[in-house]
């Protein structure tokens, strides 16, 4: 791999992806003249996105996943497009969500193969499938649900169909799946927890005394470069930390790294179930702005055992963990 371009390079997942990509270009003993460097772009759709994929190591493209004149000009010359950028929200405008979410993957897929890019690497979720019952130990074979729980669920889905349909000789498309991504200078997850515990609305949900697989950013560099550079055609792969952990267990070390104490209160499991429905109905129903307290994706995700099994990626892409859950979180808590 000598070039690549990245979309939604200035977010989380993004500016982490850039820094490895540019980091296994760089040769053990450099020589006079050589250039082992990957030469990374990205997608980046205001000044202060430019600066951040500039300072991550990336030459910025103006645009964004309306702009498939952008995209064509950005992946030209690489041999790999990273799609990582998506709305990643609970709940919003479903215009807004299959826009981005769907659409934008379409542009992006046109963008690649217009441009000659060989490989396509999409970045998805496990949220994927909710709505399919309990997400227990899931592997690639389990099937997306008929009908997802959320937009953010739904229109993953549809652009991972739209991926799928896109692989072609000489075009392989790859998809991976991370699992609950965290790490340093996440301003998602982990600050929206952080705020609700300070806010005073953080409850454990059943004790949060159930299982769920992670993954440090740095994994997810690290299993997507694999996608690009050994994934089948047509590939689906989880990524994750290894083992799972007990939720709350996690969440507790995380939250401790930001010197918050998320404390013990809890409710149950079938009491946050009927607010999150109830709020969605209330949003939808009243038009209300912002986000319910809790909405049934949600609750999903973190209010019951997720657990993914990455055996697949281990096999046929080599992957490992780059960094282990523990030293992550020592790292995070040094800083």
């Amino acid at each position: 791999m000598k070039r690549a371009f990245v979309t939604g390079g200035s977010g989380f997942v993004g500016r982490n992806l850039i820094h490895a990509l540019r980091a296994r270009g760089v040769p053990e003993v450099p020589s006079e003249g050589r250039a082992d460097f990957i030469e990374v772009r990205a997608l980046a759709r205001s000044e202060a996105a430019a600066a951040a994929v500039k300072a991550a190591g990336a030459e910025p493209v103006r645009g964004d996943l309306d702009d498939e004149a952008a995209m064509r000009e950005g992946a030209r010359g690489c041999d790999v497009v990273f799609h990582c950028a998506a709305k990643v929200e609970e709940w919003g405008d479903p215009a807004d969500f299959h826009r981005i979410n769907v659409e934008g993957t379409e542009r992006a897929l046109r963008a690649a193969r217009d441009a000659g890019a060989g490989r396509f690497v999409h970045v998805s979720t496990e949220a994927v499938l909710v709505g399919g019952g309990p997400i227990v130990n899931a592997d690639e074979t389990r099937p997306r649900p008929a009908r997802p729980i959320g937009l953010y669920p739904l229109t993953k889905g549809q652009a991972e169909e739209r991926v799928l349909a896109a692989n072609a000789p000489g075009f392989t498309t790859v998809i991976v799946r991370p699992r609950l991504i965290w790490g340093p200078g996440d301003t998602s997850l982990l600050a929206k927890i952080v705020l609700a515990v300070k806010d005073g609305r953080f409850m454990w949900i059943g004790g949060g005394h159930y299982l769920t697989s992670t993954c440090h950013v740095a994994n997810v560099a690290e299993g997507a470069i694999l996608a690009a550079e050994r994934g089948r055609p047509g590939g689906i792969y989880f990524l994750t930390d290894g083992p799972p952990i007990e939720s709350r267990a996690f969440l507790t070390a995380l939250l401790a790294t930001q010197g918050v104490d998320p404390g013990s209160r809890s409710a149950p499991r079938p009491l946050v179930g009927l607010i999150a429905a109830a709020g969605e109905f209330l949003w939808r129903a009243l038009r209300l702005k912002g986000t319910p307290p809790m909405t049934r994706t949600a609750l999903l995700l973190i209010g019951e055992e997720v657990t993914v099994n990455d055996a697949l990626a281990r096999r046929e892409l080599g992957y490992r963990e780059v960094i282990s859950r523990e030293q992550g979180l020592r790292e995070m808590a040094s800083a």
